[in-house]
């Protein structure tokens, strides 16, 4: 037997929480804007992934029109600052509803990192971070979507593999599961791939009707 969730039943937001608690775990974006009067502000967005490959576009969700959401519609750029394990304090802290005046770089103890790209700083004790330009917003109705186009990425020198690649090891990032609770990356698996031609008794593409 399964409890059923009616998203058009009750309050408008009342699906929310079964939403995180269910879509998890979710990677955060660590989203640093400039206001148009230049104060610096820094949140976590736990709706982040990839929106394009060619060009690389990322994208993350505003619920509701924040300040991340205001200055990039202002300036047209954000930098997204991977949120490492050792930093779990600091990237909870500036979820705090600051106002709009406050620095949370400074309020939180951060050091804001010039960007190569935009004018948005990084954070420069996370291991990596990509500096963005607005590509669109779509909205739905409560929620944005901002997809950031990426002009760069810069990655810690230690933080990369042997294969070239950021290693997870070394990234360690933290990410959102329901209600108040975080996980981080336990256990990592590797699997490669099964191409057709190798699955036994592959799929030619014959119909068989």
């Amino acid at each position: 037997m399964r409890v059923e969730f009616d998203p058009d039943s009750g309050s408008p937001y009342a699906f929310y929480p079964l939403l995180t608690s269910l879509i998890v775990p979710r990677p955060i974006a660590w989203v640093a804007t400039l206001s148009a009067g230049g104060v610096a502000n820094l949140a976590p967005h736990s709706f982040f992934t990839v929106a394009c490959v060619v060009p690389p576009v990322i994208q993350f969700t505003s619920v509701g029109r924040k300040d991340s959401l205001r200055n990039i519609e202002a300036t047209g750029e954000f930098t997204v600052s991977v949120t490492p394990e050792r930093l779990f304090e600091e990237v909870n802290a500036t979820a705090t509803d600051f106002p709009q005046n406050v620095d949370e770089f400074a309020a939180v103890g951060l050091d804001a990192e010039a960007s190569r790209r935009v004018a948005p700083p990084r954070v420069a004790q996370s291991p990596a971070v990509f500096e963005c330009r607005l590509q669109d917003t779509i909205s739905f109705g409560g929620s944005f979507v901002v997809f950031g186009r990426v002009l760069l990425a810069a990655v810690d020198e230690d933080a990369i593999g042997d294969n070239g690649l950021p290693a997870i090891g070394a990234l360690r990032p933290l990410a959102r599961l329901g209600a108040d609770e975080w996980s981080t990356i336990g256990e990592v698996r590797e699997i490669t791939r099964i191409a057709n031609a190798d699955w036994p008794g592959h799929y030619d593409g014959a119909r068989t009707d």
